[in-house]
This record gives C-alpha cells, structure tokens and sequence, in this order.
C-alpha cells in the first residue's frame, strides 16, 4: 500500500523558476517537483552537498487549486548613492580608498557624512578582505544591474508526495511544521502561509487529490474541478516529460533529470474532507 502526504503551497507570491537566469527569473505555473523536494530537503536540515536520492524517489503530483495570476517585478540592483557607515569602511579597504579623499577632509569628531556613487557588490561571489580579513564582495559593478522578476499573486496549491512508508512521510510532514532551515516558495521573499503539512492519506496521488476538499479563499467560496499534474511512468499513454527531477542540489554540480506526468482533471468527492490549517 503506498501513502500520500499532502502539502498546502499558498502565500501571497510564489515564484517557481524552471529556466530562470540572473538576468530574467521566471516562474512556472505550478511549483515543480525539484523546488518541492528542496523545500523538504531544507526542513530535514540537509546541507544542498548532502545526497537527496531518498527524496528524489517520492513520487510527486500537484494540485492546482487557485493558479494565481503572473506578476511581473522590474528589479534594479546597484547604482544610485548611498550614506557609507564606519564598518563599510573597516571591513573593505576598497570603499575605504574610495572615499579617502572625503574622509581625509574631514574633520571633528563625528565620522561624517560620506557617499560612494554606483558602488554594488555581488552578494553571491564574496571573498576576505586582503586586509580586515572580513568577507566583502569579490566583484563589483559601477552601474545598475537590471533584472526581470516574475511571480505568481494569490496563488494555492495542493502538493501530493507518495510513498509505501507512512513513518518516512510523518518524518518530512513533522520538518516542514518544525523546519530546521528557513522555507520559502520558490524564491526567499516568499515565505510559505500558515500550515504546510497537511494529512496523510492511504492510496495514490490521484485518490489523495479527489479526497480533499479545495483550499478556501479570503473571498468566497470556491468550487469547481481543478486541474492535476501527476508522476507517472514513462509508457503511460498521455505522459508528457518534465525536466525537473532532482539529482543534486550541489552548488558546483546542481543537476536534474526528465520524470513523466499526465494532466488531468480532478473530481473532489462528495466524501472529501475539509482542511484543518492554521493562517
């Protein structure tokens, strides 16, 4: 008999970038399976070096209860001006040549105000300081750096991981409501809304999905068959591949491989039970 645990993925922006660069992050429609398997990953404690084939190998679905709609972030990183503090100073010799003409000028005994024009440092590539010891940017850039960002507004969904052991499924439900690392959907300015973990369910994904009922909204009541996406095997007649299956979350070799899954729609039974969630 397998299990299925079902996720709650509902906030007010998601962002699930499928072939996003720094330049242009997309999102996806739905939260794709690798974004979900780093979730769990991250409440477990792993480390992104630490092996995920357990994880990989749960079978994944999602349910798209609310779609959301598409919002797009015009986001500019860097130039303009902006008031230096002492420890900017201390920590980087850089900055502090920069402005040594102005702090050589000052005088009293106040630090002063001093300003630096188009000065960003790439948070991602950091090294230490030649001098302080203390780590600074090791790449700057003098002018703005544009990107395009895009999210899903309002968006919720139902996320289904199957597996035979009920104990494994308790163990990943239990870290995503005790998370030993922050959570997020998709991106860290989206954190996850109230619950996550939701019941376990004996049976498959399918029967899992048609068993619950939708996730209610702020504004109404909600009805309707939503749509289902849902790993299957390869030979399945209708599958479609997906190229986010898991590997390695390694930063030096972050790596995914094609699973299968079929579209569907989804009729919750007149049985189905209502969420019981914490906002």
């Amino acid at each position: 008999m397998t299990h299925v645990l079902l996720l709650r993925l509902a906030a007010p922006l998601q962002s699930w970038g499928s072939v996003s660069r720094f330049s242009r992050r997309d999102s996806h429609s739905r939260p794709t399976k690798s974004a979900v398997i780093g979730l769990c990953a991250a409440a477990l404690g792993r480390d992104r070096t630490d092996p995920i084939d357990d994880l990989a190998a749960l079978e994944f679905g999602v349910r798209a209860d609310h779609p959301g709609t598409p919002v797009r972030d015009y986001h500019s990183v860097g130039s303009g001006r902006y008031p230096l503090r002492p420890r900017d100073l201390i920590t980087d010799h850089r900055r502090a040549a920069a402005v040594s003409e102005s702090t050589d000028a000052a005088t009293g005994d106040s630090f002063g105000h001093h300003e630096l024009a188009g000065w960003y440092g790439a948070p991602k590539k950091t090294t230490a300081d030649p001098v302080s010891g203390a780590l600074v940017s090791g790449e700057l850039s003098r002018t703005a750096l544009i990107t395009e960002r895009w999210y899903l507004s309002d968006a919720a969904f139902v996320v289904g991981l199957q597996h035979s052991e009920r104990a494994r499924l308790e163990e990943i439900a239990h870290a995503l409501e005790h998370p030993s690392q922050l959570l997020w959907l998709g991106r860290k300015s989206c954190p996850p809304s109230g619950t996550v973990a939701g019941d376990i369910l004996p049976g498959t994904l399918a029967k899992a999905f048609a068993a619950k009922q939708l996730l209610p909204r702020l504004d109404g009541p909600v009805s309707g068959r939503p749509w289902a996406w849902i790993q299957t095997p390869a030979d399945d007649p209708g599958a479609s591949p997906v190229n986010d299956q898991p590997v390695s979350f390694h930063p030096a070799r972050r790596t995914h491989t094609t699973r299968w899954e079929i579209r569907t729609r989804v009729a919750i039974a007149p049985t189905a039970t209502e969420w019981d969630i914490f906002h």
